[in-house]
This record gives structure tokens, C-alpha cells and sequence, in this order.
């Protein structure tokens, strides 16, 4: 029963116990009210640079298994809960997920008030801070919570980037006799798919619907993807803030019109980019798996997944070019839009979220949709 600390910028302290790897780090606090997925939550590579606080007051008695990782390891700086269960009760569980985080030097604070500490992030705005399993001067913790970089400004994405182009042939897989997961469709499409942290969920979609997927790095240039002849592009979700990734958004501006374009959460937004729109940092972001989305086309409210710090200004958007198609119902802020003339359409949310909300799986028919209608004649 080692002690942990978590120190925030503001000077709060909160002290607790060690369930995980003996470190430091330091990241941006933020926090994630779904009820499951914790293992979702550790390997989402959009989570880089965060220490997230789950709100859910027991974490880790379902285990961890290889099948659920978004990422090869884990990307969240540090884990924050109420209470750790340090048993795996689940016949899927390959290890506890005390012993998945240990093995990958990822420190753990239980035992403390994450009720609290919720508030005052809500309140006050997300901030930084230093959970720390490896020293108890809190004073020292603080200082260095203070000196630590901010989320804003920061460019994450080129950070958690694959370094080189690969090959996705993996479809989603039922997790259970009551999955109803129909068999993979026969890939018809070449779709390029731009890794700015990207899920493997996302890419297990795409191949799910029928195609068929190079992924590429953050860096790749507009020139080299038309050279790979995609049916489609696919831009990824991925940490950080959008503002830095001028390069992408100047690549995404010459693929426009080339062949559809579909873009999840950071490709929202660096779509939005490309299109002369703005971003702004949200006061303490949307985490979580049951936030409320108006389909504006349709009419329809749909329960969606979320994991995002920062949004496009609507009315920085050109709307004659640009039509709006969700909206959060919680707050206002834009989830996604369509562009008038090209076959180029994005959400902020997650459709694809593996344990969570199905409503916007049809997202991922839709681009197949728009790959058929521009296809070129044989």
C-alpha cells in the first residue's frame, strides 16, 4: 500500500494510494464519465500528454486483454480513481489491469475523492498537474505541474503518429455469442487512411464495411496520398490542439475534391482547418460515452461517444460552403458538417466507439456510399 499524489497547478493536493507503476508524470487532468471501456480510455492515443480521472468509482474488475486495445500500449500519462480493483472478474481478461498498467510504467492514484476532483475541473477549467508514485513533496509537484507545457499550443499528433505507411486487413470481431456482428464486407475500396493517433476500432469499421486500408503518417503530403490512387481518405482522431497542425490542413486542402473525404474528431478538426475555419479550447472538453448529438439532417438525437478538448467555431465555418449536421445538445458546439459541392464530411464525436453508443455506425456506410457515387467509370 504504497502512497501516491496527485498535484494540481492551483496547488490542490490530493493524496491516496499506488496501484500502479512507481513514476511520475506530468499531463493535462481531465475527466471521462463513461461507465465502461476503461481499456479504451488507457490506449486511445487522443489521450497523450493527459492524466484522465475516471468518474465511474470502480475501475479494473473486468481486467484487460489484448483484443480491446485501441493502441499498442497505453497513452494516458497517468490513471485516476476512486477505487482500483486489483482482481479481474471476466472470462475475456488475459491480466488484471493493475499488472497491464504496471507493465507499461503507468502510475496509479486510487483512494481519493474523485468526486471533488471532478468538481473543481468542471468548475475551474481542466489544468495541469504531476501524479506522482515515486515522491510525496507536494510543494515540489506543484511547482512542476506549474512549469509543465499546456495543452494549448501543444502538437501531439506527429508524436503518436505511425512511422511508416502500413497495411489494416483486421475486420471488427464479435466479443461474445450475443454479438450480432455480421461477416466483413469484400473489400471494394482503397481507402488512405491519415494516422494523427488513430483507433484501431476506426480502422476495424472501415474494413467491416468493405475496405481496404493503408494508413499513413501525420506528415504524409497531399501528393503522395493521390500517388497511393485511394478510392477515399480517412482522417484520424488524435491528441493535442488542432491550431499547430498547419502542415495537414494545407495537405487536406489539396486532397479536396480529389476523392471523398471523411474525418473523425482531431480530423474534424483539422478539416475545419483546411476549410479557413477556427478552433477553440473547450473549458473542460467532452469525455465520455452517452453525450446527446442533434443529426440535423435526419432530426434524430444520437447518443455518441466523445473524447475531445477542443471544437471548430461554427461561425468561423463559410456557410456557403459549408453545411452544419450535428450539434451537441449539451452545449451547443459543433459535431459535424458536409461540405456543399464535394463529397467531404466529418463528426467531433466517435462512432466508432467499441464499448459505448452504435447510433452513428451509419457514418461509416455513408463514406462507402460516397466512394460509390465517385467512383470512376470502368
Amino acid at each position: 500500500m504504497n502512497p501516491a499524489v496527485l498535484a494540481l497547478e492551483d496547488g490542490t493536493v490530493f493524496e491516496g494510494i499506488s496501484f500502479g507503476a512507481p513514476a511520475e508524470r506530468a499531463g493535462e487532468v481531465v475527466f471521462n464519465t463513461a461507465i465502461t471501456g476503461y481499456q479504451e480510455i488507457f490506449t486511445d492515443p487522443s489521450y497523450a500528454g493527459q492524466i484522465v480521472v475516471l468518474t465511474n468509482p470502480e475501475i479494473g474488475n473486468y481486467g484487460a486483454n489484448g483484443s480491446d486495445n485501441e493502441a499498442a500500449k497505453p497513452h494516458i500519462e497517468g490513471l485516476v480513481v476512486r477505487e482500483f480493483s486489483p482482481l479481474a472478474s471476466n472470462w475475456r481478461a488475459e491480466e488484471t489491469a493493475q499488472q497491464f498498467l504496471i507493465s507499461h510504467n503507468v502510475p496509479v492514484i486510487a483512494g481519493i475523492d474523485t468526486r471533488a476532483l471532478v468538481r473543481r475541473l468542471r468548475s475551474r477549467g481542466v489544468m495541469r498537474g504531476v501524479l506522482s508514485a515515486a515522491r510525496t513533496d507536494a510543494s515540489v509537484l506543484i511547482e512542476r505541474a506549474k512549469n509543465s507545457p499546456s495543452m494549448a499550443g501543444l502538437e501531439l499528433a506527429t508524436r503518436v503518429s505511425t512511422p511508416e505507411p502500413y497495411q489494416w486487413l483486421e475486420p471488427a470481431e464479435p466479443c461474445s455469442p450475443s454479438d450480432l456482428e455480421g461477416e466483413a464486407a469484400e473489400p471494394r475500396f482503397h481507402v488512405v487512411a491519415y494516422d494523427f493517433g488513430i483507433k484501431r476500432n476506426i480502422l476495424r469499421r472501415l474494413r467491416q464495411c468493405g475496405c481496404r486500408l493503408t494508413v499513413v503518417p501525420a506528415r504524409t503530403t497531399a501528393e503522395e496520398t493521390l500517388a497511393l490512387k485511394p478510392d477515399g481518405i480517412f482522417l484520424s482522431n488524435g491528441p493535442g490542439d488542432p491550431e499547430p497542425l498547419q502542415f495537414q490542413a494545407a495537405q487536406v486542402r489539396k486532397l479536396i475534391g480529389r476523392a471523398p473525404i471523411f474525418g473523425i474528431c482531431l480530423g474534424h478538426q483539422i478539416l475545419g482547418l483546411a476549410l479557413g475555419a477556427k478552433t477553440y479550447k473547450l473549458k473542460f472538453g467532452h469525455r465520455g460515452a452517452n453525450h446527446p448529438v442533434l443529426n440535423q439532417i435526419t432530426g434524430k438525437v444520437e447518443i455518441t461517444s466523445h473524447n475531445h478538448g477542443f471544437a471548430v467555431d461554427p461561425d468561423s465555418l463559410d456557410a456557403a460552403k459549408i453545411e452544419i449536421t450535428h450539434t451537441n445538445l449539451n452545449d451547443g458546439t459543433l459535431e459535424g458538417f458536409r461540405h456543399r459541392e464535394y463529397p467531404v464530411f466529418c463528426v467531433q464525436y466517435h462512432p466508432e466507439a467499441a464499448p459505448g453508443p452504435h447510433d452513428s455506425r451509419y457514418l461509416f456506410d455513408d463514406f462507402v456510399k460516397l466512394m460509390e457515387q465517385h467512383a470512376p467509370a470502368k
